[in-house]
Parts: structure tokens; C-alpha cells; sequence
């Protein structure tokens, strides 16, 4: 097999700026001149029609008034007295043409003799019915702006007064298209070098700084630039959202757009404008005057991961750049993933206290007192039954129990008692509402103990909390109660969906499980809601549920 190698291709020669610019700048002054010449063509054409006309038309009135073309007109022979003055016409006036006619239109007289005895041209029946008249007419193969002018008789003797005798009518050739240029290519030419001089200076100085402005790149590096820039953007599986120093959209990709339910034409907009507000407006707008770093915002349903930053050129701010990432899916996940770590705090918060129990056990064996480690080993028993049976007996779903006994004993290790309203009753759900309401229910739980653990007190005033699980036939209604400081009224909105604080630069992650309650329930038709009370606080949760699971499965389970 031959192989032939190739030259490589001349790369194409890349025009500069200035050039470009002194290229067009010449294609336009061109245009200017043909326009420039078309106009001036014309207009000279119309000055010509004009003087020339007049002049033409008062000699052939001249002419026709003349008495000796009156009277020769009516005698034989005419041409040897008239020739000799339509010369002189000529001559003097330096017209092109003249020629004299008699009644019907056949030339009796002219400066040209072979025209003699023909007809003269004309453009209409108006000269035959002596009127005047003029206008461009094809004189002898040339075409001439003429005059035409009725000779009328005055001789009362001969009894023509006022008869048509004839027609004078006296030519100009009109100068071509041609002529006129060339008449005219001194000034024209004059335009072009003046044009062309302006036109180099103007591109070259125009091309300076236009150079200044893009940072010295040629349109070629400016459009792949701007090319790269698209790719860059619309290419990424993350959102960007680029502001202005008003606060106004600059620039946003798709995945943005779509992740913050913008509008087409959002950009040009103010974030007031579209409607953005409470956290998000905080952390798109930086309100502390710092950057931000993975703050978590749920807008419309979305858990948002957004991170901003400040984009500043010597010394002066020109906006803020802020990503977005979608972690909706990875929430969910980690709420599944809080279910196994609550089981792995319930073995440890257990384990701690088998522990304690097997020392005291230990003691009272080292110092003999064998009977009574045998009550203590049946209290022990007695207190798990009762627990396990007060429990099990009102919240039927093994799921939810189980969470409950999880947090119970987490709740204990803080401090914290963790009660079970008698008013509590819930069947065996299926297995997605079953997640959905223990996600709920843990959620508020762990706001709940947080809340009261920071209170003080023992036996009675100890901090408390308590669950009531109510359950119809299409939805399951949450209740907890806290012992805690309670809720400020104007934070009992805010607190589902910017955590305990409405300033971003405070928020964090803190309170994103309020907010994932509230979209949970929200999902599911609900709502949730919080109120204080006269110990505390009482958050209140209700989501519609499906077919409740049937109690013989269960019982075979």
C-alpha cells in the first residue's frame, strides 16, 4: 500500500479589524457616490430642462413673432428670405437646430437644408391647432429639447389676421448620460478622495477603540469566544444565574431557568420583578455583602444547593455569578438513610443503658443482695412489657413504632420524656405512606426534643414531649407537642422554609427538615402548620394517605 502525504493546507489570511472596518467603510462611500451621481445626473438633467426649455421657447416665440416670417410665410419661395435669419439664430444663440413650417406642417425653412419639405415632428395635435408647446423630440436621428411656437398672422390688408400661417421650432440636443458624467467626474472625484480619507481615519481610529473595549481581540476571536461561552453554560448540568449590580438578570441557562421556574424573558428583569423573595432573594443577592457557600433553599417543591459569588474589576462591582444544584433526589436519599441512623442510635442510646442496668446489677450481686437483684431484674421486665405493649397497642405500623421507640430512647438520653398521647391510634399503612409518615413524624420529633431540651427541670417540670397520631379514612393527622420556648409569630411561616432564621447568612442547613415536611406533606394534600401553646409549641401535620393495609395480614404477619 502507497501512502502520499499532503502538503498542509495555507491557513486562510484572518482580516483585522481596522481592515474590515476600512473595507465596508469603502463599500459604503462607493454606494454614497453612485447615489451621490444618480442624484446628480438627474438633477442636472432637470437644470438643463429647465434653462434650456425657457430659452429654446423664447427665441421660438421671438422667431414667431418676427414680422418678416409673418409675411414671408404667406409668399412663395420662402426658405431664400427665412434661412438667412434662422442662421443667424443659430449663430447666435447657439441652439442646435431651427426650422420653420407652413400650416401643414411641412418644412419650408431650415438650418438644415435636407430637411426641407419634410414634416415636422411633433408630439401632439396641439401645434396643428396653434398652440405652443415643448418638450424632448427625435430631431434627425438626434434627440433635442425643442420649443414649438405658432405663427400667427397680422396683416389685416391680406385678411389674415390671426390665421395660422405656420410653426417656428427651434432644437437643443440634450447632452448624454455620458456627457453629464463627465461633467460632473471633477466634483465627484473630489468626494471620493475626501470620503476615502475620512473613511481610513474614521475605521482606523473607530477600530482603536473599538480594540480598547474587547481587550485587543479581532471579531473572529470575540464571535469564538462568545461561541465558547454558549457551549460552556448550556452545556453544563448545573444552573447559573448572573446578576447586575441592581439586581437584575444578566444572564441564566436552561438548567437555572428550569430549577427556578423562570420565565422566557426573564433576563433584563429585576428579581422584585420575577417575583423572588424571603431566602432565595437573600442568597441570589447576597444581603450580608459576603459570598455564599452551598446554602440549601427550597424553591417550588426543589431542595436547591446555590453558591454565590461576588465578580468584582479594579476595584468595581459588576455583578454576583450564583450556581444551582438540583438536590431533590440526594434529600430523599438521606431521609431514607435517617432511618437506618435512627436504628443505629436506638442500639446505642440501648446499649447505653443495658450497660447501666448490668452495673447496678453487678453492685448488688458484689454486695450479696441476691433477692433484690431479682425484683430489679422483673421491674426492669415489667417497665419494657408495659412500654412495648402502651405502644405497640395504639400505633400499629411496625415502621412508625419502631421510629418511635428509636426516638424515645434519644429523647430519654437528652434529657428529654417522650410521651404517647392516649388519644393516639394508627393502623398499618402501606409502605410508601408508611415512609412518608415516619419522615414527618421524625422530622418533627427531632425539632421537638431539640426545642425542649433547652429548657431545664426534673420529675414533673422535666423537659417533655408528646405525639398524638390520628388517622381517618383518607389521611393521617401528626401532632407534637414540646415543653420548648415556642415559635415567634412572625417566624410561624418561615420556619417550614427557611429554617429557624429568614437571613441567609444565618440559616445554613438549619431547619431543612421543617422544609422537607412541608413538601412531603404538600405532596400529599396536606399541610402543616404550628401554633403555641401555653407549655410550648404544637407543630400540626396532615397528608392524605391510601388504603389502609388490612389487619388480617397483619395478623398473619
Amino acid at each position: 500500500m502507497v501512502i502520499t502525504s499532503r502538503s498542509p493546507a495555507r491557513k486562510q489570511r484572518r482580516h483585522t479589524l481596522a481592515g474590515e472596518l476600512l473595507r465596508w467603510q469603502l463599500a459604503i462611500v462607493v454606494i454614497v457616490l453612485v447615489a451621490v451621481a444618480a442624484v446628480s445626473l438627474a438633477q442636472s438633467k432637470a437644470t438643463f430642462d429647465r434653462v434650456e426649455g425657457r430659452r429654446v421657447t423664447a427665441l421660438a416665440e421671438e422667431m414667431a413673432g418676427n414680422p418678416l416670417v409673418r409675411t414671408q410665410l404667406v409668399r412663395p419661395a420662402p426658405a431664400e428670405m427665412l434661412a438667412p435669419l434662422l442662421q443667424s439664430t443659430l449663430t447666435r444663440s447657439g441652439v442646435t437646430s431651427a426650422m420653420v413650417a407652413d400650416s401643414r406642417g411641412e418644412i419650408v425653412a431650415a438650418t438644415d437644408p435636407t430637411l426641407v419639405g419634410t414634416s415636422m415632428p411633433v408630439d401632439g395635435p396641439q401645434v396643428a391647432e396653434a398652440v405652443g408647446w415643448s418638450g424632448e423630440l427625435p430631431v434627425d436621428g438626434v434627440t433635442q429639447l425643442v420649443a414649438q411656437a405658432p405663427v400667427l398672422g397680422a396683416d389685416v390688408e391680406a385678411d389674415n389676421a390671426g390665421d395660422h400661417l405656420g410653426t417656428v421650432m427651434i432644437g437643443r440636443t440634450s447632452p448624454s448620460v455620458w456627457q453629464r458624467l463627465v461633467g460632473a467626474s471633477s466634483y465627484l472625484l473630489v468626494y471620493l478622495g475626501v470620503a476615502s480619507v475620512l473613511g481610513l481615519a474614521g475605521s482606523w481610529l473607530l477600530a482603536r477603540r473599538i480594540k480598547r473595549q474587547t481587550f485587543g481581540m479581532e471579531p473572529r476571536e470575540i464571535a469564538g469566544l462568545a461561541e465558547h461561552r454558549e457551549a460552556m453554560l448550556f452545556g453544563l448540568a448545573e444552573g447559573v444565574v448572573a446578576l447586575d449590580p441592581h439586581q437584575r438578570l444578566t444572564l441564566v441557562n436552561e438548567v437555572g431557568r428550569g430549577l427556578l421556574d423562570l420565565p422566557e424573558t426573564c433576563v433584563g428583569m429585576s428579581l422584585a420583578d420575577l417575583g423572588i423573595e424571603g431566602r432565595l432573594y437573600d442568597v441570589l443577592a447576597g444581603t450580608e455583602g459576603t459570598d455564599r457557600r452551598d446554602e440549601v433553599v427550597v424553591r417550588r417543591g426543589r431542595v436547591l444547593v446555590m453558591n454565590r459569588m461576588d465578580v468584582t474589576k479594579d476595584g468595581r462591582r459588576l455583578g454576583s455569578v450564583t450556581t444551582l444544584r438540583d438536590r431533590t433526589e440526594l434529600a430523599q436519599l438521606e431521609r431514607e438513610l435517617g432511618s437506618f441512623r435512627s436504628t443505629t442510635e436506638l442500639l446505642r442510646a440501648q446499649a447505653h443503658e443495658f450497660s447501666n442496668q448490668l452495673h447496678t446489677i453487678s453492685g448488688l450481686i458484689q454486695i450479696g443482695e441476691h433477692d433484690e437483684v431479682v425484683r430489679y431484674v422483673r421491674a426492669l421486665r415489667k417497665h419494657r412489657e408495659s412500654l412495648d405493649l402502651n405502644l405497640t397497642s395504639r400505633v400499629r405500623d411496625r415502621a412508625v413504632a419502631a421510629l418511635l421507640m428509636a426516638k424515645s430512647a434519644l429523647a430519654a438520653e437528652r434529657k428529654v420524656r417522650l410521651k404517647i398521647s392516649e388519644r393516639t391510634s394508627l393502623d398499618r399503612l402501606e409502605p410508601t405512606d408508611s415512609a412518608d409518615v415516619a419522615t414527618v413524624l421524625g422530622n418533627l420529633v427531632d425539632n421537638a426534643v431539640d426545642a425542649a431540651a433547652s429548657g431545664s427541670g426534673a420529675g414533673e417540670d422535666a423537659p417533655w414531649v408528646e405525639v398524638e397520631l390520628r388517622q381517618d379514612a383518607s389521611s393521617v393527622e401528626i401532632v407534637v407537642r414540646d415543653s420548648g420556648p415556642g415559635v415567634a409569630p412572625e417566624l410561624a411561616q418561615e420556619v417550614f422554609s427557611h429554617g429557624f432564621t429568614t437571613k441567609a447568612a444565618q440559616g445554613g442547613d438549619r431547619g431543612i427538615g421543617l422544609a422537607l415536611t412541608r413538601l412531603v406533606c404538600k405532596r400529599r394534600g396536606g399541610e402543616v402548620s404550628v401554633a403555641n401553646t401555653l407549655a410550648g409549641a404544637m407543630f400540626t401535620a396532615r397528608m392524605s394517605v391510601g388504603r389502609p393495609a388490612d389487619r388480617a395480614t397483619e395478623t398473619v404477619r
